[in-house]
């Protein structure tokens, strides 16, 4: 059993208490994150709109959340005040893709403990879920390296704009020219498995 795994265990609100509330409307990533965090002892329900999250708080009083900062109908932000209003000791998580001070602020302010980018493991998402008090959960141990970050939110805005190379370059401020050379390669390899 894993250091991650007797943590879990060992939580106070271990068991039929994490009841746990997902709203994001990237439907893979949202499902991966579902399932890896049912295996690690987290059971709920897994939504994409705002309005689907906020009739699930009402409903289902969570005690964990994770819910995606910018969605196709709102901000995941707008339901942070039902979920504290269900359960005032609730551990709310925002994930972004777009992460800066500004939004980190907000999240905080409306009630998140924690805010992370995407894309984020379920090992850093169950981690902050469930670290206590002012602590910031350990780093991960593994990090994607910053060619890796780089690459995949070209790759999102990339996406966003519907695979316009010409406007994803306007969005992102570079060259047209140097955005294809930049899409045109696969995703740079990690480089922290090397023995060291």
């Amino acid at each position: 059993m894993s250091e991650k795994d007797k943590e879990i265990e060992s939580h106070p609100d271990s068991g039929i208490a994490k009841r746990l509330l997902i709203v994001d409307d990237d439907r893979p990533f949202r499902e991966r994150l579902a399932k890896a965090l049912e295996r690690r002892g987290f059971a709920g329900t897994a939504v994409e709109k705002v309005s689907e999250g906020i009739a699930m708080a009402r409903l289902q009083m969570p005690k964990f959340a994770v819910l995606d900062l910018r969605l196709q109908d709102g901000s995941g932000l707008d339901v942070v005040p039902v979920i504290r209003e269900a359960d005032p000791n609730s551990r709310i998580v925002i994930l972004t893709g777009y992460g800066n001070i500004a939004t980190a602020v907000a999240a905080v302010k409306a009630g998140a403990v924690d805010y992370l980018a995407k894309p984020a493991d379920a090992d850093q998402v169950a981690a902050a879920l469930l670290t206590q008090g002012a602590d910031l959960p350990p780093p991960p141990e593994n990090p994607m390296s910053a060619d890796r970050v780089r690459w995949e939110h070209i790759q999102r805005v990339y996406e966003q704009c519907d695979r316009n190379v010409s406007e994803t370059a306007r969005r992102l401020k570079m060259h047209r020219r140097t955005l294809q050379r930049i899409l045109s390669k696969r995703a740079p390899r990690e480089t922290n498995d090397l023995p060291s």
